[in-house]
């Protein structure tokens, strides 16, 4: 059922298209069935009694139907093909769009690897299984089911030697294709993990030979291609061996009705010709061959059964997080509060608990803690891209659930840990935080980010090209355009995930003091490992093990936190070395 409903989703934009195919097919079948019967009175009529006038009637009615019929053929294979391509597109469209709504628990569900392999490797199966059903889904059943009459219609005793074959070619082939299905499973979940390989190390490629495990990545590769190729073959020789069935079983019934038929008109019984066995020989094949176009449909659909599954789990996943039916449209300030928030990303497992905070418009926030402590986590909770499990969090006095997503993120500009860059020009970047920012705002922007210097420094300045993921620029300058787009939004809260772990102190250094002195406002969450980045905050919050261990100032936890005065007293020992 998941596939018809698919079918019938992608099918919407190219219904006509489709019914055109469907029509045209179904008229190629009908006149393919009279060309045998044309035939036959060809040669009792016109060549075995030596009548040329009938020859040439025969003749010509037989060129007239083949050419109709290879002109219904081929338009209905060129609408069938435009089809499948707008129900491929369609698709496609249909599931991007949905995946940009998702939550970031939603995609934490699936891997990118696994999506990237949903968008194209499933989705091309299910288009071929569409466009085989427009073509012989409506083709071979009208051949089969008008050929069987018009082969009764000529001799039913020699018609019944191929029907006594049908039952043995569905059952076989109903055994194959239950045998091969299970293998068609893994096939599509190996898809996953090649693709996840492939990805992983394209993406870290300057690791990979940074540490010389070229090799090792390499035999990564071949192990799960290795797997692909093992399942594939399981699946694709149960497949193969329907093909040979059907054709023996053809050969089969030919060579029966022919010795029959021709003991039949030597001994003149039932009325028997020439051209009525050469009819009835056709008709047999022309259903046998009906019968194997339809063992192919069943094929691709059984190939395109697990595809259309895992699709549609993708368009039918419904995000965690949607807007509320009169949602809150404006933030008033950028006030923060967590009220006994906890938070798990796997049922009963929490990384965040018992978090209450109370944080007042314009403060800057430090937070400090080790690797694992849910910095990130607790950051990702103010612009609601998850939901805590348990409590509230409340921007500008509205409990985040309440706003409109679009403009609750508008008003919270989050630089995360991990900068992403698109291809474009540096400006083209910048402007994600604001289309209609003018030069002049982005100028102003990249001052107080430290990023404007470096940027005029390239020959093209702002107008550079940035390569896909911001290789041609270096995590510092990546980092310091990151933040100049967050604030092109002019936001009332600006969160910084450890975004300048890769600039040196100086610039850090000025990096804050543009930010107390330009956004004296606007409430400042910075994140970080080096204490230097956030002593100078109002307030710093210690994280341990997703609680909190401490929220004072600096000086006030290097008298009283235990896990501060470690942190404060290793780095300046490193410092003083």
């Amino acid at each position: 059922m998941q596939l018809f409903s698919l079918l019938k989703q992608g099918s919407r934009k190219c219904r006509w298209t489709t019914f055109f195919a469907i029509f045209l097919v179904s008229c190629e079948a009908l006149f393919e069935i009279f060309i045998p019967r044309v035939m036959a009175l060809l040669v009792d009529n016109g060549i075995e009694v030596g009548d040329m006038s009938a020859v040439y009637k025969y003749g010509a009615i037989l060129i007239g139907i083949t050419l109709v019929s290879l002109t219904c053929g081929i338009v209905s294979h060129m609408c069938a093909a435009r089809a499948s391509a707008i129900f491929a597109k369609t698709i496609r469209a249909d599931m991007y769009e949905k995946i940009q709504s998702y939550s970031f628990k939603n995609i934490d569900k699936y891997s990118s690897a696994g999506l990237v392999t949903r968008l194209t490797t499933d989705v091309t199966y299910v288009q071929n299984a569409f466009q085989m059903l427009m073509i012989m889904c409506f083709r071979s059943p009208c051949m089969f089911i008008f050929g069987i009459i018009m082969a009764f219609s000529i001799n039913s005793t020699l018609a019944i030697i191929f029907v006594c074959a049908v039952p043995l070619i569905v059952g076989v082939g109903a055994i194959l294709i239950k045998k091969a299905l299970p293998n068609f499973v893994k096939v599509f979940h190996q898809y996953d993990h090649v693709n996840m390989v492939v990805q992983e190390n394209v993406n870290g490629i300057r690791t990979v030979k940074s540490y010389v495990r070229e090799d090792q990545q390499t035999k990564a590769f071949k192990k799960e291609a290795s797997d692909l190729y093992k399942y594939s073959i399981s699946a694709e020789k149960y497949l193969a061996m329907s093909s040979p069935l059907i054709q023996f079983a053809t050969y089969g019934c030919i060579i029966a009705i022919s010795w029959f038929g021709a003991k039949y008109i030597i001994n003149g019984i039932g009325g028997m010709t020439t051209g009525l066995l050469m009819s009835l020989i056709s008709y047999v094949t022309q259903i046998l061959m009906a019968l194997m176009m339809l063992s192919m449909v069943v094929v691709m659909l059984v190939m395109s059964k697990e595809s259309s599954k895992r699709v549609s789990e993708v368009l039918n996943e419904q995000s965690d997080i949607t807007n509320p039916a009169n949602p809150v449209e404006v933030v008033n300030d950028g006030s923060i509060i967590f009220k006994d928030v906890s938070f798990a990303y796997n049922p009963g497992k929490e990384v965040l608990e018992d978090i209450d905070l109370n944080i007042k418009p314009g403060e800057t926030i430090g937070i400090l803690g080790g690797t694992g402590s849910s910095k990130s986590t607790l950051i990702q909770l103010i612009p609601r891209l998850y939901d805590p499990d348990h409590g509230e969090v409340l921007v500008g006095g509205h409990n985040v659930k309440e706003y409109d997503l679009e403009k609750l993120r508008d008003q919270v500009a989050v630089v995360l840990q991990k900068n992403t860059l698109f291809s474009g020009t540096i400006k083209d970047n910048l402007k994600w935080g604001n289309p209609n920012a003018t030069d002049e705002e982005i100028v102003t922007a990249c001052k107080k980010a430290c990023a404007d210097e470096f940027i005029r420094s390239f020959p093209d300045g702002y107008d550079t090209r940035i390569e896909q993921g911001g290789v041609n620029v270096s995590g510092g300058q990546k980092q310091r355009i990151c933040i100049a787009r967050a604030l092109l939004k002019n936001p009332k809260i600006i969160i910084l995930d450890d975004s300048t772990s890769a600039v040196d102190m100086k610039t850090d250094a000025l990096i804050r003091d543009s930010f107390k002195n330009d956004l004296p406002n606007v409430t400042k969450l910075v994140v970080g490992q080096r204490i230097s980045s956030i002593q100078n905050a109002d307030r710093i919050l210690v994280l341990d093990n997703g609680h909190i261990n401490g929220f004072d100032t600096h000086e006030n936890l290097l008298k009283n936190n235990k896990i501060y005065q470690e942190v404060y007293q290793t780095q300046m020992e490193g410092v003083e070395q």
